[in-house]
């Protein structure tokens, strides 16, 4: 298929600059065989208590760092850990930096250049690492948004709070999994009411959640790896639901890519601890997840390209032109679906 098969057009002023108050207020299109406009708070409604939700609890760390090699003013965006003071990041300007350069950031923090990748990856070594070097972060690094929230004079002090899911426990995402923050004390509580059991698993999101598909035919896209983890108790418990005859519903597409990045064809489920790179596209069999709560998504990006497989690419866009014409709000901060899959043969 061609990138251009998964494009639209998007009004710049359906972009959410900020999210709902309260988080759960926000709007929810959930796409069946019809489409229905909801809210986030509603999704207890719409589940069963057979079903299991599966959230991702990773936490955004502050991951976008300004630094100087020499007079050269660089911007650092953290996107994947390989040691305990070694980074993959994206580098402004990159192409000026040489391997063996080293970039200061304060007088406690600074980092060399190890190697430059042909996928515009650049590794560092820190001068600190472990605890330190996440210590450091949080003193000079800043909260590392999306480039579609428009922060002219740098992030806002609720980007702090805002950014972050009710989930967040385990530190080491650069990019929120964004369908978890719709999630409320509120909204918990009333899913436990119903009966509905929800279990974590962990994707540390990377900045290459961010990148434009560039080639024209999708089959030559490479996909970032990201590295996730599901324990025993979250696969055991995959596997009593579907034997009870539930549905997993997967909180966000990271928790999707994770859960079928493990799941065996039979669709059974063993703990994993990895790398993912999996590039989910229209034709693309699915072994594990029954339903996706996920935000609306930009044109002609992989996330777009995953929904399209998952609920049918006619169905998303005839989803996506309702959510246009009926001003849902897109993006990290606007409002939410709740896709059902399309009947696999």
């Amino acid at each position: 298929m061609r990138t251009a098969d998964f494009d639209f057009e998007l009004p710049p002023d359906r972009i959410a600059d900020q999210p709902a108050s309260p988080r759960d207020a926000s709007r929810l299109l959930h796409v069946g065989r019809t489409l229905a406009d909801m809210r986030a708070r509603d999704l207890p409604d719409l589940l069963d208590p057979r079903d299991l939700l599966v959230y991702n609890d990773t936490r955004v760390i502050p991951a976008r760092l300004t630094g100087r090699r020499g007079e050269v003013k660089v911007e650092v965006t953290l996107h994947k850990r390989e040691g305990a003071d070694l980074w993959l990041a994206f580098c402004k300007p990159g192409k000026r930096l040489r391997v063996g350069d080293t970039i200061a950031f304060a007088p406690d923090l600074s980092a060399q250049v190890l190697d430059k990748r042909e996928s515009g990856d650049v590794e560092l070594r820190f001068s600190v690492g472990g605890s330190e070097l996440m210590a450091a972060l949080h003193r000079h690094g800043v909260m590392p948004l999306p480039p579609y929230i428009r922060r002219p004079d740098g992030a806002l002090p609720d980007d702090d709070r805002n950014y972050q899911t009710v989930f967040a426990a385990r530190e080491g995402a650069v990019a929120a999994p964004t369908a978890g923050l719709h999630f409320t004390p509120d909204l918990l509580a009333r899913l436990d009411a119903r009966g509905i059991r929800r279990m974590p698993v962990t994707l540390h999101v990377g900045a290459g959640t961010f990148l434009p598909v560039k080639v024209d035919d999708i089959r030559d896209h490479r996909m970032h790896s990201e590295w996730g983890e599901i324990g025993p108790d979250t696969a055991r418990a995959i596997a009593d639901t579907r034997k009870a005859g539930g549905r997993i519903v997967a909180v966000g597409t990271t928790s999707l890519r994770l859960l079928e990045t493990a799941a065996a064809e039979d669709g059974t489920l063993a703990p994993f601890s990895g790398d993912t790179d999996i590039f989910i596209t229209p034709g693309y069999r699915f072994k594990i997840v029954d339903l996706l709560l996920t935000n609306f998504h930009l044109p002609r990006s992989t996330l777009f390209m995953l929904v399209s497989a998952f609920a049918g690419l006619d169905r998303m866009r005839a989803a996506y032109a309702h959510a246009i014409a009926s001003e849902y709000r897109f993006y990290s901060y606007g409002d939410t679906s709740l896709l059902e899959k399309v009947p696999q043969e």
